[in-house]
């Protein structure tokens, strides 16, 4: 019997009796239009809709697609929503379990049934990075001829984890994380809908918020952690979710952090202050409230960057690096995983030396640009490139620094009002110490008189 993504069984068992099946399952959407979130793919004349036989299309046929993106926002959702509406034949594999045996047993299949009685398959494949090159390579021939549409979804970036021939021969649509909104809507739904708790239980805002931060953007994670709540709550003879319940029920406390207000601002300034104070224990904390109230990464990862020039600098020049490439890492992967590169960054430069000059420096010089001291530019350092140049004088009597033996030339670079100004302040800690010596040495060769 060829594999299907609900079999009959189990649908008969969803029909007799749903209060037997998880409320994640009960939820699911039964068509595109309930879909949570994901509107950016759910358009009149997308791929989607097409699968779903909306929209003629013509000799043009439906697109196979690769569904790319977090746990819990809708790729099984959307094959469901696919298996139901469609009128083609419906196959499910998961990579994890399927070989090149079972595809092909699927593509033997599909062209049966193409050429038997004019019935199109669509195959839903799971998991597909799981799959090797020679798994995926089996795929090549169907897809490409169109003897099944492909519905793939994958949690890795399919142009690492997906072969190029495959990607060339499918529409790549990337689902998005389910904004708190979404999740809100669908566990207001779950709470009143008929398949769902038929209002058995209330949902305080206290507890609500604090199923959005459990959820992290997973709406099966909302709805598992909702239904164990309210199970709870029901066996105590409750008709409220009370927050001590859902955390009671999760294992996990609720953090006072409100992303939108005074905690959202303290604990950023904590964590921001206690690595310029070199205390790494603290910074930790601090860090670990932030995620774990759902604090978005890419803002820590912003404090993060800014804290690396602002109080690390030249004392260690590797600091701004590490938290550039920490906040793109953050930016690809996303949490839980992004969590351990935080926590590297944020280790880093709370042990890094320290140093501001880098802050005081701009601030100095900023500060007598809006005082108006500026003045024009020395005319041997003006741009002398173009025609009539040397008759004003530009670039007229410049010293070409790589032309002397030191690399250095005595001569003006500042305006007249400003060229005994000097901003920049060394640090004697960690690296900076060796600028503190090399900027000494450029002022007195430059015959800068010292101030």
């Amino acid at each position: 019997m060829e594999p299907d993504l609900f079999t009959a069984a189990a649908e008969e068992r969803q029909e007799k009796d749903p209060a037997g099946s998880p409320l994640a399952v009960r939820m699911r959407p039964r068509s595109l239009d309930e879909v949570v979130g994901q509107q950016h793919l759910l358009a009149p004349g997308s791929p989607l809709r097409r699968l779903v036989g909306e929209g003629s299309g013509g000799p043009a046929g439906p697109s196979s697609v690769i569904l790319w993106g977090p746990p819990g926002t809708g790729k099984t959702t959307l094959a469901y929503v696919v298996s139901k509406a469609t009128d083609k034949r419906f196959v499910e594999l998961s990579a994890i379990t399927a070989g090149v045996k079972e595809v092909r047993a699927v593509i033997d299949g599909a062209r049966r049934a193409t050429g038997g009685y004019g019935k199109e398959t669509v195959l839903f494949l799971d998991e597909i990075h799981r799959f090797s090159k020679a798994q995926q390579d089996s795929l090549l021939p169907a897809v490409e001829n169109r003897w099944v549409t492909l519905i793939a979804a994958t949690t890795e970036n399919p142009y690492f984890s997906v072969i190029s021939p495959l990607l060339s021969r499918s529409l790549l649509l990337t689902l998005e994380p389910l904004t708190d909104d979404d999740i809100r809507g669908l566990l207001r739904r779950a709470l009143a809908d008929e398949r769902g708790l038929k209002n058995a239980v209330t949902l305080p805002e206290e507890t609500e918020e604090h199923l959005l931060r459990i959820a992290g953007g997973d709406a099966r994670r909302a709805l598992t952690a909702l239904e164990a709540a309210a199970g709870a709550a029901l066996d105590q003879g409750e008709g409220e979710i009370a927050l001590e319940t859902l955390e009671r029920t999760v294992d996990r406390a609720a953090v006072k952090y409100d992303r939108d207000g005074d905690q959202h601002y303290d604990v950023a300034s904590a964590l921001i202050k206690s690595i310029r104070g070199s205390d790494v224990d603290a910074a930790l904390h601090y860090l670990a409230r932030m995620i774990e109230a759902g604090e978005d990464p890419r803002f820590i990862a912003r404090r993060l960057m800014i804290s690396a020039s602002e109080d690390i600098g030249l004392a260690d020049p590797t600091a701004l690096p590490i938290a550039v490439a920490a906040a793109q890492a953050v930016a690809m992967i996303g949490f839980p995983e992004a969590a351990l590169t935080l926590s590297h960054v944020t280790i880093a430069l709370a042990l890094a030396p320290k140093s501001n000059s880098a802050t005081t420096a701009i601030g100095a010089a900023l500060d007598d640009v809006r005082k108006g001291l500026s003045g024009p530019v020395p005319p041997h350092l003006r741009d002398g490139h173009y025609k009539g140049a040397a008759k004003l004088g530009h670039a007229q009597g410049y010293v070409y620094p790589h032309d002397l033996p030191e690399g250095i030339a005595e001569q003006q670079y500042a305006p007249d009002a400003l060229k005994d100004r000097e901003y920049y302040t060394p640090g004697r800690h960690g690296a900076e110490a060796r600028y503190a010596d090399a900027v000494e040495w450029t002022r007195r060769h430059l015959g800068r008189k010292r101030s």
